[in-house]
Parts: C-alpha cells; structure tokens; sequence
C-alpha cells in the first residue's frame, strides 16, 4: 500500500439494490471523479467543488465520440484532513445496479485509480491518525453487530471510551517507567527517586484497573457471540423438545429413545434483542459407550464454559428421583457465577398433587446442595437465605437459581421461559458509557500487560531499578499494543484483511 495511490471500491454490499455508494480516497480522488462527471452536460471543475456538499448529475463515459451516460448519480466531495481516512475523499451514490457499479469502478481505475484492499480506507485513517487500531477494529465490529448490545459496545468503543481508558493506564505507567529510568540517570550517586512504597500504591491501583477490563471480557464476549445457555440433564429429560421449541424449528433429534443426543448442538436466537447462544448437550448418565461418554465429558465442558444453565428434570418420575436429579445438577454448577434454571419438564403429564409436592418439597430438598455449593466456591451462608462473598455484601440465595414446572410441548410455557431467561439477563444490558473488553486481541494485551506488572510488583524490594524498569516497559508494549502506538505491518495486515473491501 502506497500513500500516494488513489483508491476506490463499492462500500455497499455487492449485488443489485436500490442504491450503491462508491468510495474514491487519495490525492487524486477529486481529479479522476470530476472527469467522470458532469452537470447539465457540462463537467464540474476542480476549482468550482464546495466541500461537503452533494452534487446531482450523471456519470459518463468520457472516451466514445457521443460520451454515453453510465447513471444519475450523486456525488460528494471531501477535503484532508477533514474525512474519514484523513485524505481526498469522493463518494459517488448510483443505481444499485451490478453492471452500473463495475462500469464505474472501470472508469475510475482506467484515470488512474486502484482497487482498494479489505479494509483499505480503515487501514488510512488508521495511518492518518484520525482513529486508533481500537477504533479501527470497532468499526468492524459495529458493521458486524446483530444485537442492540453489540452495538452499543461498539459505538462506545469506536467513540473512544476504550481508548481513553488505555490513555489513563499509559500515562500512570508512563510516569511510573520515568521514575525508575531517572534512578538508573543517577545510579553511581546511589540516589532513590522513587519511593517504594508508593510505586507498589499505584501498581496496585494499575493491577487493579487492569482487572477490572479484563474481568469484562467473559461478558463482552457473551456479548458479541451469543450469551451461552447450556441446556443439560438426564437422558430423555426433554433437551432436545426445549431447544427445538425454543428455536422454533426441529433443529435436534427428538427420539424415545435414551442416549439419542450424542454431542453438543449450538445454535444462536435472539429474544428482545438480545442473542443468546443455546447449547443442547448429552444426557448425563452412566454409561460403558464411548462415543456417549466423550459426550457427556463435552456437557461438563460446556456447563463451565455458560453464563445461563438450564437443568433439565423429568416431572413424571418419582420425586425422589427428581431431587436427586436435582442436586446432580447444582453439584456440577458454579452458582455464585452461573445462573441456573431448574426445569421440571412435562408438566402435562404430571397429576396435581404431585405438581405441588414438587413446588412445596423443592426447595428443601435441595438447600443442603446449594449451601454446599456456595461454601464450596467461597462464599458462606449467613441464614437461611442470606449468603456472602468475600468483598461483596450480602445477597439473597433465591437470586442464585430458579425453578419452573413447565412443558416443553406447550408453547405458552416456552414463550414464558424466553421471558424468564431473558429477565435473568437484564444485568448484561450495557449502558451507553460501559466500557467491555470484547476482542481476544485486547484481553491477551492486558493479561500479558498484568504479568509484567505482577513481575515488577513481586521484584519491588529486591530488584534493582533496570530491571523493574525492563518489565515496565513490557507492560507498556502491550498496553500500547492495543491502541496501535506500537505495532508492525504483520499486525495489520492481519486486521484490516478482516474487514470487507470498502471500509
């Protein structure tokens, strides 16, 4: 890629529509557009543009003798450093017309132009510096964005609210790497200018900020990917019926037959504008068959790996099996993390007086379990309903699960569980200024940025100042990693060939 290339291609997807937008960026942008491009059969000279404004007219061919027309057209013009790539910019609205968009894009190469490369016009303003790499790949993400959450991190982010938060932690660590070079100016006279003590208060406070970005990425990754709701349980409990109801199509094999789901099924829904990521999984039992046992070790995986569990129970059986059922499933659950949903499938079945054995006996039968399983991953009850983390206040356990008697058959029942589920997620809403790590790229930045620290922070009373200077300075490579202050051409490359050709 050359800075003194002009460069075009179709920024609206390729096939027939209404419209199509063209995009033209580099120094000679306004020369080869203006050539091709004239109102009231006269062409529109350089000198007599207005920036920023539209103009209606016809794109033509300049090369026959009778200049045929091509298509009406608008056409826009603007002026470095004032666009989006920070260049001449041009952009060319016609007909959505597959033959319409290539003849154009020909008559613009043959004037001097090229085809832009994916992600071109966002690799400039990269360059140009009229965003950063973070940006950059927000862009992206926005363009990809199917739900109101995606995109309203991907706003934040390419408005540089993540950007911003990296700024603040390259500055303190900035600051901190200064100190200890200016020991290193000074070190035959044996001077001190930074206090220890104080250097471990703001690594800590960095450390600190550091975890809380990472923290978020489980959550900005739910996000971006569709929230993961791992559908578990016995064999024949009713996984496969839930998930074909929820989906509304026969997405997994439904069969009397035990065993039948042998492997994980995945598939994305949105409910209420949020995406979630449904995953049938295989029947917990015991069992001698290979191939069913490497399904059920996918299961446990795939419990540990959801934000929402929903325990599926058959309601016909006898209750103290499906207590037992019951507390198969909290057992291999992370309730302080995870939210699970207990469902008692085939409620149709199911006479009244057992219907309310369940609802009344439920929840004493499985306190000891939920008590256990809280202990169990650090925290501690209080009272009967009241539990504590260590750094949290008190919460109410009745927050931690829930459990419904349904029928996956009815589509009432169904209707009201994406409700529910959907309640249960009303926490990962993101406000309009959240700030989540949702890019693999940045999480591994941070992670790798947090080991350096933790090196310094471990090394702050023993090591000499070179050499916590030399972890400092890691850190801030990688911190600067992610905003592109340090990078190579491998990188980007790697990013901007993601994007589709015209961003």
């Amino acid at each position: 890629m050359s800075k003194y290339d002009t460069i075009c291609a179709v920024a609206t997807a390729l096939g027939t529509s209404a419209i199509a937008v063209i995009r033209l960026s580099g120094p000679k942008s306004h020369w080869v557009a203006t050539n091709i491009f004239r109102r009231n059969g006269k062409l529109l000279e350089i000198n007599d543009i207005t920036i920023n404004k539209a103009y209606y007219g016809e794109i033509f061919d300049p090369m026959p003798d009778d200049k045929p027309m091509v298509d009406d057209a608008l056409v826009t013009f603007f002026k470095s450093p004032h666009s989006y790539t920070g260049e001449d910019s041009v952009e060319i609205s016609c007909h959505g017309s597959y033959f319409v968009q290539q003849k154009i894009l020909e008559l613009l190469c043959v004037r001097g132009c090229r085809l832009a490369e994916p992600g071109e016009f966002s690799k400039r303003a990269f360059i140009n510096g009229k965003i950063d790499l973070a940006q950059a790949e927000a862009v992206a993400d926005l363009i990809a964005s199917q739900n109101e959450a995606e995109h309203r991190i991907a706003v934040n982010q390419m408005k540089g609210g993540f950007s911003n938060e990296l700024k603040e932690l390259r500055t303190q660590l900035v600051d901190l790497t200064s100190l200890l070079e200016l020991e290193l100016d000074f070190s035959e006279e044996d001077l001190e200018f930074a206090d220890r003590s104080k250097l471990k208060g703001l690594l800590d406070t960095i450390l600190k900020h550091i975890g809380k970005l990472t923290d978020t990425f489980r959550l900005g990754n739910a996000i971006k990917h569709g929230i993961p709701v791992a559908i578990v349980g016995e064999t024949n409990t009713g996984k496969s019926t839930l998930l074909n109801a929820i989906l509304g199509e026969e997405r997994a094999i439904v069969s009397e037959i035990e065993g039948t789901t042998r492997d994980t099924i995945e598939e994305t829904f949105n409910i209420k504008g949020t995406l979630y990521r449904f995953i049938d999984t295989a029947g917990i039992r015991e069992t001698a068959e290979t191939i069913e046992k490497i399904g059920i070790e996918r299961t446990f995986q795939k419990i540990a790996e959801a934000d929402i569990v929903i325990g599926m129970i058959d309601g016909t059986k006898p209750l103290n099996q499906i207590f037992a059922s019951a507390r198969e499933i909290i057992s291999h659950v992370n309730i302080l993390k995870q939210k699970l949903l207990l469902i008692i499938n085939k409620s149709d079945l199911i006479d009244i007086p057992k219907y309310y054995s369940i609802i009344d006996d439920m929840q004493w039968e499985i306190k000891q379990t939920v008590e256990d399983n809280i202990e169990s991953h650090g925290g501690y009850m209080t009272d009967e309903y009241q539990y504590s983390v260590t750094g949290h206040d008190l919460h109410d356990i009745r927050n931690l699960m829930t459990y419904y008697i349904i029928s996956a058959k009815k589509t009432d029942d169904v209707e009201d569980l994406k409700r529910n589920i959907h309640y249960h997620t009303i926490a990962l809403k993101v406000g309009a200024n959240d700030i989540l790590v949702t890019n693999i790229r940045h999480y591994e930045a941070l992670t790798n940025a947090a080991k350096s620290l933790e090196k310094v922070r471990e090394g702050m009373d023993s090591l000499s100042a070179d050499l916590l200077a030399e972890d400092l300075r890691q850190a801030l490579y990688h911190i600067g990693s992610i905003t592109g202050e340090v990078t190579n051409s491998e990188v980007l490359n790697n990013i901007f060939g993601r994007f589709c050709v015209g961003k």
